[in-house]
């Protein structure tokens, strides 16, 4: 499948809704109920997103309005801190790909297009729940276990 990668802006807000339900991994594939990511620890990654600081990518098809996927960073502000959280200064990564779309490469094409378009970020952290295969892509970008418990696994890059 073809698919274009372009930079997010403050109008793919609505999408960013859309992209963080899919990025919730559940053990045994149940699927939780849609109204979780209002959850103040989960709507930060995207409520209010096109702040300075915000910045991602988002892949789509490029012959209809197909979103396949993205990855952004949020630096942590306010009294919720997500998931990644490790200190005030380092960016969290929020990261989903379509569930039909998924094993196809888009993943790894979003990663590199941020990586790329970020290189001068010091640090980036993510948490990922324990038993995601997503796991495997994290480690081939460098990012290294910084604290681990049954359900999640917390990485810095």
């Amino acid at each position: 499948m073809d698919y274009v990668i372009r930079p997010l802006t403050a109008k793919d807000e609505s999408i960013l809704w859309e992209m963080l339900y899919f990025a919730l991994h559940t053990p045994h594939g149940e699927a939780p109920a849609r109204d979780v990511v209002q959850r103040p620890e989960l709507a930060r990654y995207v409520a209010g997103w096109g702040r300075e600081g915000d910045r991602g990518f988002l892949a789509h098809d490029p012959k209809g309005p197909d979103v396949l996927g993205a990855a952004w960073l949020r630096l942590p502000i306010g009294e919720h801190k997500g998931y990644g959280y490790v200190d005030d200064v380092t960016p969290e990564l929020a990261f989903a790909v379509h569930p039909q779309h998924r094993n196809r490469g888009i993943g790894t094409a979003l990663l590199t297009q941020l990586v790329r378009a970020a290189p001068d970020e010091a640090a980036i952290s993510l948490s990922v729940a324990a038993g995601n295969p997503v796991l495997r892509l994290y480690e081939r970008f460098g990012f290294k276990v910084v604290q681990e418990s049954p359900d999640a696994i917390k990485m810095r890059r």
